[in-house]
Protein backbone atom coordinates (compact mmCIF):
# COMPACT_ATOMS: atom_id res chain seq x y z
CA UNK A 1 0.00 0.00 0.00
CA UNK A 2 1.39 3.51 -1.01
CA UNK A 3 1.02 6.43 1.05
CA UNK A 4 -0.88 7.69 -1.61
CA UNK A 5 -3.52 5.17 -1.69
CA UNK A 6 -6.70 6.33 -0.54
CA UNK A 7 -8.10 5.12 3.08
CA UNK A 8 -10.39 1.70 3.68
CA UNK A 9 -14.06 3.12 4.95
CA UNK A 10 -12.36 2.10 8.47
CA UNK A 11 -9.34 3.84 8.44
CA UNK A 12 -11.37 7.16 7.48
CA UNK A 13 -13.52 6.28 10.35
CA UNK A 14 -10.58 5.69 12.91
CA UNK A 15 -8.76 8.48 11.77
CA UNK A 16 -11.77 10.48 11.79
CA UNK A 17 -12.64 9.75 15.35
CA UNK A 18 -8.69 10.49 16.66
CA UNK A 19 -8.88 14.04 14.73
CA UNK A 20 -11.69 14.67 16.64
CA UNK A 21 -10.56 13.40 20.45
CA UNK A 22 -9.72 16.35 22.77
CA UNK A 23 -6.45 13.55 23.55
CA UNK A 24 -5.16 9.88 23.17
CA UNK A 25 -7.36 7.51 22.70
CA UNK A 26 -7.08 3.56 22.92
CA UNK A 27 -8.42 1.00 20.86
CA UNK A 28 -11.15 0.03 23.18
CA UNK A 29 -12.63 4.22 23.03
CA UNK A 30 -12.15 4.35 19.90
CA UNK A 31 -14.34 0.98 18.74
CA UNK A 32 -16.68 2.54 21.30
CA UNK A 33 -16.70 5.46 19.57
CA UNK A 34 -17.17 3.77 16.31
CA UNK A 35 -19.86 1.41 17.45
CA UNK A 36 -22.44 3.21 15.89
CA UNK A 37 -20.72 3.47 12.25
CA UNK A 38 -20.90 -0.83 12.59
CA UNK A 39 -17.37 -1.50 13.79
CA UNK A 40 -18.21 -4.32 16.21
CA UNK A 41 -14.71 -5.88 16.92
CA UNK A 42 -11.35 -4.68 18.32
CA UNK A 43 -9.14 -6.36 15.28
CA UNK A 44 -10.88 -4.00 12.86
CA UNK A 45 -9.31 -1.19 15.01
CA UNK A 46 -6.36 -2.33 15.30
CA UNK A 47 -6.18 -3.50 11.87
CA UNK A 48 -7.08 0.32 10.88
CA UNK A 49 -4.61 1.70 13.36
CA UNK A 50 -1.53 -0.60 11.92
CA UNK A 51 -2.28 0.88 8.59
CA UNK A 52 -2.47 4.53 9.09
CA UNK A 53 0.74 3.81 11.40
CA UNK A 54 2.60 2.29 8.71
CA UNK A 55 1.31 5.65 6.46
CA UNK A 56 2.55 7.74 9.43
CA UNK A 57 -1.10 9.02 10.02
CA UNK A 58 -1.11 8.17 13.41
CA UNK A 59 1.21 7.90 16.26
CA UNK A 60 1.00 5.35 19.21
CA UNK A 61 1.91 7.27 22.59
CA UNK A 62 3.48 4.01 24.23
CA UNK A 63 3.17 5.13 27.88
CA UNK A 64 -0.62 5.27 27.25
CA UNK A 65 -1.45 2.55 25.09
CA UNK A 66 -3.34 4.97 23.04
CA UNK A 67 -3.09 6.75 19.54
CA UNK A 68 -3.11 10.27 18.70
CA UNK A 69 -3.46 11.44 14.67
CA UNK A 70 -0.16 13.06 12.87
CA UNK A 71 0.14 16.57 13.46
CA UNK A 72 2.83 17.19 10.99
CA UNK A 73 2.65 15.86 7.47
CA UNK A 74 5.89 15.84 6.46
CA UNK A 75 7.17 11.91 7.58
CA UNK A 76 7.02 11.00 3.89
CA UNK A 77 10.65 10.24 2.65
CA UNK A 78 12.19 11.24 5.70
CA UNK A 79 11.82 9.51 9.28
CA UNK A 80 11.69 12.26 12.31
CA UNK A 81 12.25 11.07 15.54
CA UNK A 82 8.53 12.38 16.91
CA UNK A 83 8.44 14.06 20.00
CA UNK A 84 5.28 14.32 22.11
CA UNK A 85 4.47 16.89 24.67
CA UNK A 86 2.27 15.28 27.00
CA UNK A 87 0.22 17.31 29.59
CA UNK A 88 -0.18 15.88 33.25
CA UNK A 89 -3.38 17.73 33.86
CA UNK A 90 -5.14 18.01 30.76
CA UNK A 91 -3.86 15.20 28.90
CA UNK A 92 -3.61 16.81 25.86
CA UNK A 93 -0.86 15.96 23.60
CA UNK A 94 1.08 17.75 21.34
CA UNK A 95 3.19 16.90 18.71
CA UNK A 96 6.88 18.39 17.82
CA UNK A 97 10.19 17.57 15.81
CA UNK A 98 13.55 18.79 16.02
CA UNK A 99 16.14 18.46 13.27
CA UNK A 100 18.60 18.63 16.00
CA UNK A 101 17.24 15.83 17.70
CA UNK A 102 16.82 13.58 14.82
CA UNK A 103 20.92 14.31 14.00
CA UNK A 104 21.58 13.23 17.50
CA UNK A 105 18.91 9.88 17.62
CA UNK A 106 20.64 8.80 14.25
CA UNK A 107 24.30 9.73 15.26
CA UNK A 108 23.43 7.74 18.89
CA UNK A 109 22.26 4.60 16.35
CA UNK A 110 24.87 4.64 14.01
CA UNK A 111 27.47 4.53 16.69
CA UNK A 112 25.67 1.96 18.53
CA UNK A 113 25.55 -0.17 14.98
CA UNK A 114 22.36 -0.20 15.45
CA UNK A 115 19.38 0.14 12.45
CA UNK A 116 16.73 2.44 14.15
CA UNK A 117 13.29 1.67 12.11
CA UNK A 118 11.89 4.97 13.79
CA UNK A 119 12.11 6.65 17.17
CA UNK A 120 9.74 8.59 19.61
CA UNK A 121 10.30 10.82 22.65
CA UNK A 122 7.85 11.21 25.01
CA UNK A 123 7.63 14.53 27.61
CA UNK A 124 5.44 14.97 30.07
CA UNK A 125 4.65 18.38 31.92
CA UNK A 126 2.10 20.85 31.73
CA UNK A 127 1.23 22.62 28.90
CA UNK A 128 0.99 26.40 28.81
CA UNK A 129 -2.78 26.46 29.07
CA UNK A 130 -2.35 24.74 32.31
CA UNK A 131 0.64 27.02 33.53
CA UNK A 132 -1.59 29.86 32.95
CA UNK A 133 -5.06 28.37 34.81
CA UNK A 134 -2.34 28.10 37.48
CA UNK A 135 -2.00 24.12 37.60
CA UNK A 136 0.88 23.63 39.51
CA UNK A 137 3.50 20.73 39.01
CA UNK A 138 4.94 17.96 41.77
CA UNK A 139 7.33 15.48 41.75
CA UNK A 140 4.80 12.59 41.79
CA UNK A 141 1.62 14.53 40.58
CA UNK A 142 -0.26 17.68 39.09
CA UNK A 143 -2.23 19.68 41.56
CA UNK A 144 -4.53 22.70 41.64
CA UNK A 145 -2.80 25.89 42.52
CA UNK A 146 -3.80 26.84 46.34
Amino acid sequence: MTKAAKLTRNETLVLDALRQGTGPLTAYQILDMLRPEGIKAPLQIYRALRALSGRHLVHRLESQNAFVACSHGHHEGHRHTVIFLVCHACQTVREAVDPGIDRAVARLAEAEGFAAADAAMEIRGLCPQCQAAGVRQTDETVAPAD
